[in-house]
């Protein structure tokens, strides 16, 4: 039912107007003073205010500008009640936070068209919340999507590229490390040609979650790189204990177990890993860090796949030119070697 909240220090001006919102069929409490307005809004949380500008102690106008500040993600309607017509009592009302002005003793006429106007106004008022609480929540969505693999639901290349250097960025300012892992899946264009694109997909979705469940920290991510590529990003990680979650990574993938005919390594499905770490200065930027990953990524597979190599393990000299993993590109290729 809807509620009003009565304040009038005049008990027969306040019996007159809890009357008329009786015969109204509406709900009222009353109170005799400003500050038991004041407890009376916080504890019944009415849906409509009528208050008396004058009242002894608080004032229906401090009373008001306290209730607004109450409630300041929560409109609640309020009519100040007074026997002064001055235009400069209606301003300074208004100012004050109220909505409307009704002089005394007050029309039961009137009274009710205001009320109302004022309940049409807060219908109208609700259903505009309810219709920005929608478009929020669907922004929010697109927005969660749009930085989404829609195949493996990891993080997508725009996500990873944002993460990546917002936590480089943090790295640097607090000289804290941070490491990447990338990897490929061995030999997947083989499994493709042998299984369908299908069981390519399934195989995709399983090992995102392989990596997806090495990721135990809040600020650990793991992405699609693009095509059968991965990444992890890994603050607050030296590169050795990157290799080592590269390694347990690997063992995951291995323990799904899936089959895999075409490969050269094994029966089933393997990945092999490159790892980058670093405290990151003003000269190496996120691209350096994904250079480096990618240099052991592509030492790993020149070293026969099916394995996790850091940067700082490519003898001098073996560090070839970087990979160009390219979103949809199976079939990148490097001096040397060809990737399936």
């Amino acid at each position: 039912m809807f509620k009003v909240l009565v304040a009038d220090d005049a008990r027969v001006m306040r019996f007159a107007t809890l009357r008329i919102l009786k015969k109204l069929g509406l709900e009222a409490i009353e109170a005799e003073d400003g500050l038991q307005a004041l407890e009376l809004f916080e504890r019944e949380k009415p849906d409509l205010v009528l208050i008396d500008v004058q009242m002894p102690g608080l004032d229906g106008l401090e009373v008001v500008r306290r209730i607004r500040q109450l409630s300041a993600e929560h409109w609640v309607p309020v009519i100040f009640l007074t026997s002064m017509e001055d235009d400069a009592d209606f301003t300074r009302g208004i100012e004050a936070g109220g909505d409307d002005y009704l002089t005394k003793p007050v029309s039961p006429v009137v009274l009710e068209a205001k009320i109302r106007a004022m309940r049409r106004l807060d219908d109208m008022r609700r259903e505009l919340m309810a219709v920005t609480l929608e478009l929020r929540e669907a922004n929010e969505r697109l927005a969660r999507l749009s930085q989404q693999d829609g195949l493996t639901g990891l993080a997508n290349r725009r996500r990873f590229d944002l993460d990546l250097m917002r936590e480089m960025g943090r790295a640097r300012r607090e000289r804290r490390p941070i490491a990447l892992v990338v990897a490929d899946v061995d030999y997947f264009k083989a499994f493709n040609d042998t299984y369908g694109h299908p069981a390519g997909d399934d195989c995709l979705r399983r090992i995102a979650g392989a990596l997806r469940a090495t990721c135990r920290r809040p600020g650990d991510v793991a992405a699609r790189y693009g095509g059968e590529e991965f990444a992890l990003i890994l603050p607050d990680t030296t590169e050795e204990a990157a290799r080592q979650r590269a390694i347990e990574a690997m063992r995951a993938v291995a323990a799904l177990e899936i089959e895999h005919r075409g490969s050269e390594v094994a029966r089933t499905v393997t990945m092999s890993f490159g790892v980058a770490g670093c405290v990151p200065d003003a000269q190496v930027v996120a691209d350096t860090l994904v250079e480096r990953a990618d240099r052991a990524l592509y030492a790993a597979k020149r070293a026969g796949r099916n394995m996790a190599l850091g940067f700082s393990e490519i003898p001098a000299g073996e560090a070839a030119p970087a990979i160009d993993f390219d979103v949809g590109d199976a079939t990148a290729t490097a001096p040397g070697i060809v990737l399936h």
